[in-house]
């Protein structure tokens, strides 16, 4: 999807795996590069990596500055903004699309994300109408969570979700990611839920607990 101007890496010739992973607010493609050597994930065959970068445009609650976003934020936080995350969404839908023309079965895509990234990875991996690999959900929540039960794939039933969070997180607050987590489990998902003693950010003990959680879902894919 050349509108969000991937960065993409590749951990050997011709891949057979697609891990595509949504920065957080105000970051871009760059934020998550370095994850990509601090995991083997060379028993599941060579992966691409791709990070794409979210659309710039102005953010309310930071008054209305203008940075790389997924969607809007507002300043009441129990409003949120549903044509953005729809107009994201369908750009991932893209960027699925593309890995998938290359020769990657969407059962071999992993759908990422970071906080702001993360949203999106729930919001467009639930909704996916191939089954994927799995979902990881970073530091995040689940967004739209009202329409998820009549929106979702039924091909993505059960699907596989890795969960990290910090205990810390001033950003996110931990119980928000609860109830995303209590949601999912109870709409029948697969969640592997980590938290961590961190603020909002991620950490070796959660990078290794994904790593292997990768090559789960992977090796079985």
């Amino acid at each position: 999807m050349t509108s969000l101007t991937p960065i993409e890496i590749e951990t050997a010739p011709q891949p057979r795996a697609s891990v595509i992973l949504m920065h957080g607010l105000g970051a871009d493609g760059n934020d998550f590069v370095p994850i990509v050597g601090e995991m083997d994930l060379s028993s599941v065959g060579p992966v691409r990596f791709v990070f794409p970068n979210a659309p710039r445009q102005p953010v309310t609650i930071n008054g209305g500055y203008v940075m790389p976003a997924w969607y809007d934020i507002l300043h009441d936080r129990m409003q949120e903004d549903e044509a953005g995350l729809r107009r994201s969404m369908a750009a991932i839908e893209e960027l699925i699309a593309r890995e998938k023309s290359r020769g990657i079965p969407a059962s071999r895509i992993v759908l990422a994300g970071f906080s702001q990234g993360c949203a999106m990875a729930l919001l467009t991996g639930l909704r996916h109408a191939e089954r994927l690999a799995g979902i990881v959900a970073l530091s995040g929540y689940l967004p739209l969570a009202g329409t998820t039960a009549a929106e979702r794939s039924a091909a993505n039933a059960g699907l596989p979700i890795f969960m990290g969070h910090g205990q810390r997180d001033d950003i996110v607050a931990p119980a928000r990611a609860h109830q995303s987590r209590d949601a999912l489990v109870a709409l029948g998902y697969d969640v592997e839920w980590r938290d961590y003693p961190m603020p909002h950010s991620v950490c070796a003990e959660e990078i290794a607990d994904l790593e292997a959680w990768l090559r789960r879902v992977l090796k079985a894919a």
